[in-house]
This record gives C-alpha cells, structure tokens and sequence, in this order.
C-alpha cells in the first residue's frame, strides 16, 4: 500500500486582496480598542494570524516523501519556473507561477497513494488543501482525508496518535507538542536545527527565497517519516 508523507507552508494573501467590508470585518477587534497604539498592535496581531486562515491565506509549497522508496517532490510557488532538480535526485523540485497550477498537480499525485501521513493534518493540513482547492476550483481527488478520526487509515496523523486523540487534555500526560520538540526527544534531527520555521516563510517570500522555502518544507517531511517509522514500529496499534 503506497505511503505519502507530506507537509505544507502557507503565507498571508495581501490585504488588498480584500474588500472594505471584508477588512472591516477582519479587523473588528482592533477598531474596538481603546487608543492608537493598542490598535495598531491589535491590527499586526490579527494580520499574523492570515496566513494560518485559509480563506485569508494561500499555500505556497507542498512537500511530499514516499517513505517506502525514500523518493519525492517539492511543490512551490517561484518567480523562477526553471526546474532545478536532476533526474538521480531523490526529492525534485518543481516550480510554479501560482496557486491554482500547484494544487491541480498535487491532487493529481495524490491519486498514486493509498494512505497519507501529517503532522497536525487533520488540524490544519488538510482542511487548508480542501478549501484552498474549493476557492479556487481545483478538483480534489482524495475527499477521505478527514474520515473517522479515531483511524490510522486512510490518514495518520502523528499528533492525534502521539497525545492518543487528546486524552489527557492539554496539561495532562498526552498534552501535544511541536513537531521540533518530538523530533528532538525521539533523537531525530530537527527541521528548524537551520535556523528556519514556519513563522519565517512570509519573510522569506518576500526576499525571494522560494527554493530555501522549498527546501525547508522537505526538512519538516523527513522529520515527519522518520517520526512515523518510529511510532509505527513502537506504538502503532497495527503492530
């Protein structure tokens, strides 16, 4: 049964892109508080917060691994379109000059897989793919990613398994942590060891730094196969 593994990266759309009403409606909260600078901060913090909603975001680079054949692809947005990946490389990098053209390929993709695995998938992963495809029109080829939660099929999502669905609660013993944390108490090398996260990828957008986005998406999908061998072999009901 073929394996995906896979992870996004998501940036804020321009404010522009948004009609009075709508930013009003946006920013509602900071038009409520009660002087300039309380405003002002309330605005950045709402704004942060764009690039995580996918009715206000857009995706900006899909990393994906079959960690059977240890082969995959790095789909993402670039104003350079040339493909910079040689053919003997295990993970090829494939640019494109919007969002639209990026989805349609992956959801083509997917179709090759029987079962896919995230970190936070099910949170946030997946949902944003479903209605960043719906929004734009891109047929979505796997609609059985966000099926019973309580299954390891046809998606594993590695939070949901390693907090056991959230039993304990936040402040218990399966409270959840950062993909960064598990990685370094499972002894996996972290992603973020670069100097990268998440939180940098709209700045790096606008320094023209596509492939190291690219690059760093994949760095979170390695981590995410090496954690899903580790709880497959140790923890996995299956097993």
């Amino acid at each position: 049964m073929a394996t995906m593994v896979f992870d996004i990266e998501t940036t804020a759309q321009p404010i522009d892109n948004f009609d009075e009403a709508q930013q009003e409606y946006l920013f509602r909260d900071a038009e409520n508080q009660s002087d300039e600078v309380a405003h002002e901060k309330k605005r950045l913090d709402i704004a942060h917060f764009f690039g995580l909603w996918p009715l206000t975001g857009q995706i900006v680079c899909i990393g994906m691994l079959n960690p059977q054949t240890g082969r995959g692809k790095a789909l993402y947005l670039s104003e350079d379109f040339e493909d910079e990946s040689s053919p003997d490389e295990e993970i090829e990098y494939v640019a494109y000059p919007d969002e639209a053209e990026l989805l349609a390929h992956f959801w083509e993709l997917a179709l090759k897989f029987d079962s896919v695995v995230t970190f936070n998938g099910r949170n946030f992963d997946v949902p944003y793919l479903y209605l960043r495809s719906a929004l734009l029109n891109i047929p979505i080829t796997r609609k059985n990613w966000l099926g019973y939660r309580f299954s390891c099929t046809p998606h594993c999502d590695l939070l949901e398994q390693l907090t056991f669905y959230g039993a304990g609660g936040r402040t218990g013993a399966c409270r959840p942590f950062n993909l960064d944390f598990y990685c370094k108490v499972f002894g996996i090398p972290s992603p973020k060891a670069q100097g990268v996260t998440g939180s940098d990828v709209s700045q790096m957008i606008q320094e023209g730094l596509f492939r190291q986005i690219a690059e760093y998406c994949i760095r979170d999908v390695h981590a995410t196969a090496e954690l899903y061998k580790i709880w497959k072999e140790r923890l996995s009901p299956e097993r």
